[in-house]
This record gives structure tokens, C-alpha cells and sequence, in this order.
């Protein structure tokens, strides 16, 4: 019952944003929609920040599902952007209303988590430390994310698939050859 009531809340602050910015929505609008009482959303969520960031996590998760590999990351990458754009005026709304901090975590986090699976499954067996893998994903996390920010930005006009296709040229190869220039005994 508990998922399918934060369902609920997350469909209504949704809903609601198609009408006005999430700095105006209240508790109050969110449980009347809903049917439930203020004490049942403070029982899930601190507050509406909360139920935002937890619905960018559950739509991150779903997008990711079986993408993270590095057969995969493109079309991982792709599920990203498709799930912002599904989630326009949510997004757009969060982005310039609250603080854009909080959308770029969200995507910095969700775009590292796939990136580090891509970089462990391409270094299996290779002698590189943690810490040079975590550096590598940061690095193309980075720009990953500055692209889906310039997107963002731009009011999500270009078509996701052609900013993937040119990321996955100029991408090719580019992990094992910067795993293999961290290894550690190449040093």
C-alpha cells in the first residue's frame, strides 16, 4: 500500500505542476488531490522537495534497468533523456523554480551510477585501482551531464537520439583506452 500512495502523490505534484511552480504547491494541494490527510505525506516524505526527489529516483531506476553495461550505455543514456523529457514540465519547473543544484545532483548521481558500471565491466581483469575508475566516470560524467544541461536548457528541442548517436561516435572505444592508460602496471 505504502508504494502505491507515493504513487499517488507523485501523479498529483505532477498534475499540479502543469499548473503552477512547485514553490506555490503545498501539502495541502497534494493531499486534497490525492484524497489522503497532511500526517499520511509527512508518514512518506518531509516535504514536497522529498516526494520530487524520490519521483527523480524512481524514474532514473526504471530508466536504467538492464542499461548498465557497456553494450548498453547508450541506450541507458538515451532511457535518461527520455524519462527528463516524458517528465517536461516536472523537470522544467524544478530547474527553474527551486534550484537547479538539485536537478543537476539528481543527474550527476544517476549518470555516474551508469557510467561506474560500464567502467567495472570494462576493466574486469585489468590492474586498475578503484579510485582511477572513479575518476574516469567522474570525468565522463561530467560531460555527459553538461550535454543533458545544455538540452535542458535549451528546452529539450534537439531529438535525444541524434545527441546519443554523436556521443556514441565520438565515444567508441574511448573506456578500455582510458583503462588501459590507468594501469597500474604500466606505471
Amino acid at each position: 500500500m505504502s508504494q502505491i500512495t507515493k504513487r499517488a502523490m507523485e501523479a498529483s505534484l505532477k498534475k499540479l505542476l502543469l499548473k503552477k511552480p512547485i514553490y506555490k504547491i503545498t501539502i495541502n494541494d497534494i493531499a486534497e488531490d490525492c484524497g489522503i490527510n497532511r500526517m499520511t505525506f509527512y508518514y512518506h516524505f518531509k516535504n514536497i522537495y522529498d516526494l520530487a526527489e524520490w519521483s527523480c529516483e524512481e524514474d532514473a531506476a526504471k530508466a536504467l534497468a538492464g542499461n548498465k553495461t557497456y553494450d548498453t550505455w547508450q541506450e541507458g543514456f538515451l532511457q535518461i533523456f527520455e524519462a527528463v523529457k516524458e517528465n517536461k514540465p516536472f523537470v522544467m519547473n524544478v530547474y527553474r523554480s527551486v534550484s537547479h543544484e538539485q536537478v543537476e545532483a539528481y543527474l550527476y548521481k544517476i549518470t555516474y551510477d551508469l557510467l561506474i558500471y560500464v567502467v567495472d565491466e570494462t576493466a574486469k581483469g585489468m590492474p586498475v585501482s578503484e579510485e582511477d575508475k572513479a575518476f574516469i566516470a567522474n570525468f565522463y560524467k561530467y560531460a555527459f551531464v553538461g550535454l543533458m544541461l545544455d538540452w535542458i536548457r535549451n528546452d529539450m528541442r534537439e531529438d535525444p537520439h541524434r545527441i546519443i548517436d554523436k556521443l556514441s561516435l565520438l565515444m567508441h572505444g574511448n573506456f578500455p583506452r582510458a583503462l588501459e592508460a590507468y594501469r597500474t602496471d604500466n606505471h
